[in-house]
């Protein structure tokens, strides 16, 4: 089951980005005592008794304020609310209730989320106690002193929000299909090719962009063999969004990719690939997943018989980074080529999981260094001493050297080059871990 949303949400200058900070244990959002501060939502992952959620920083809800940047935060906020699962409504003691605190909870009644109400900035408890109960005037449940800055009081609001996580959300997840998420901008076709492959509408397609919010998992049958499909909310330029939705849209489709095994990056063809397409693919490939470049309504097409060897040429130049993914060309519409989808999917879970032994691994190693020498630096030159397969989803390598400053990108790429064409790997990215061992140490 996906992770949980959780989103803070409350006028500025409360201590949100604070409690984030606190959360995420680790100095994030920018902290100063000027509303408007925090412009842009951020998120981090947090656990909590063996709970895994997702948290929202937001910039602060100034309900009546005219003024833009306060208006725009408002907006996100608001996206917040919608897109959350469960919302921290902060608070301020010192400030006491305020009018403002009326509206925003007034806002947050009619989002009909689960809303968990934070007092921040209580430094004593016993003395400050009944300035916190002032606030369940607002009418929205028992209110959590808190204070994010002394990390006080934040077992009690963590307690209380994962109780509103619905069973078995954040938990390890027991499903073992494989897993594959369809990812891509909004209107490509992602929900269609799930619909085609179930023969049934299971996931509602419309051309309006950005239909589906969520990811939804439906698991498929072919041969036998179950897989889980995630379809996601689309991602978007942030050029065309009013209200600056598709960072709410990213936060789901990370959250999707890093369940998945391989993600399948929908490419529209009659628009053709763009930077945006390229944000997505680059999503998977830092989290080492499988990855398939599905070129969606290629039907649509005018064709000559160089169309495709041109096609593929732009998607290889766009996606240089990602040089090892599958490329495949179909249809939702008609059903072109979509069965060749699982072959693939099939096919990168076998190279994901391909383990080289180090004896073989070195015989390519040396052919490798004595067809094309190591670089050199100032008059020292890289020796590499052996090579080691360490992991799995991704294959991951250890190279073993004299000084791992001398290991150019590029003689990197050279090796990762030779390995593949040895072994294949298709589909699949691989990670090389570099580690420096004195000559003396290096296996005989």
């Amino acid at each position: 089951m996906s992770r949980p949303i959780v989103a803070i949400v409350g006028r500025p200058n409360v201590g949100k980005s604070t409690l984030f900070n606190s959360l995420a244990g680790q100095r994030i959002s920018i902290v100063k005592d000027t509303p408007g501060v925090t412009r842009d939502r951020i998120y981090t992952d947090v656990t909590w008794l063996d709970r895994e959620f997702t948290v929202i920083d937001t910039g602060g809800i100034e309900p009546d304020s005219s003024d833009i940047i306060l208006s725009q935060m408002r907006e996100q906020a608001m996206i917040a609310m919608e897109t959350a699962d469960v919302i921290i409504f902060m608070t301020d003691v010192r400030q006491g209730l305020v009018d403002s605190d009326m509206q925003v909870a007034n806002m947050l009644r009619k989002s009909s989320k689960p809303v968990v109400l934070a007092v921040n900035k209580v430094d004593n408890f016993l003395s400050q106690s009944m300035d916190v109960y002032e606030f369940y005037n607002l009418g929205i449940g028992e209110p959590y002193p808190i204070s994010a800055e002394g990390k006080q009081g934040l077992g009690d609001l963590l307690d209380a929000v994962i109780s509103h996580f619905p069973e078995g959300a954040g938990t390890e997840e027991t499903d073992e299909n494989p897993k594959i998420a369809i990812v891509g901008k909004p209107n490509v076709g992602k929900s269609s090719i799930i619909n085609k492959l179930l023969g049934k509408n299971r996931v509602i397609v419309s051309d309006i962009a950005g239909t589906t919010r969520d990811a939804i998992d439906t698991v498929i049958t072919r041969n036998g063999r179950d897989y889980t499909f995630i379809d996601t909310a689309g991602l978007r330029r942030k050029s065309k969004i009013k209200e600056d939705l598709e960072r709410y849209s990213i936060i789901r489709t990370v959250s999707a990719v890093e369940r998945c095994d391989v993600a399948v990056v929908v490419i529209d063809a009659v628009e053709g690939i763009t930077e945006q397409d390229a944000k997505i693919a680059g999503i998977a490939h830092e989290e080492g997943k499988g990855l398939i470049i599905a070129v969606n309504k290629w039907d649509a097409i005018e064709k000559n018989d160089k169309t495709m060897k041109e096609f593929t040429d732009k998607v290889r130049s766009t996606l240089s980074f990602a040089y090892y993914a599958e490329l495949i060309f179909i249809s939702a519409l008609s059903g072109q080529r979509l069965p060749k989808l699982f072959d693939t999917v099939d096919a990168i879970l076998e190279n994901q999981a391909q383990r080289v032994a180090t004896g073989v691994l070195n015989e390519i190693l040396t052919e490798a260094v004595a067809l094309q020498q190591p670089p050199s630096d100032k008059g020292k030159r890289l020796k590499i001493f052996y090579m080691t397969q360490v992991s799995v989803k991704p294959p991951t390598f250890v190279i073993f050297v004299n000084d791992k400053k001398l290991m150019h990108f590029s003689y990197q790429r050279y090796l990762e080059n030779r390995i593949r064409d040895s072994f294949g790997f298709r589909g699949t990215p691989l990670r090389f871990l570099i580690r420096e061992r004195q000559e003396k140490d290096s296996p005989s």
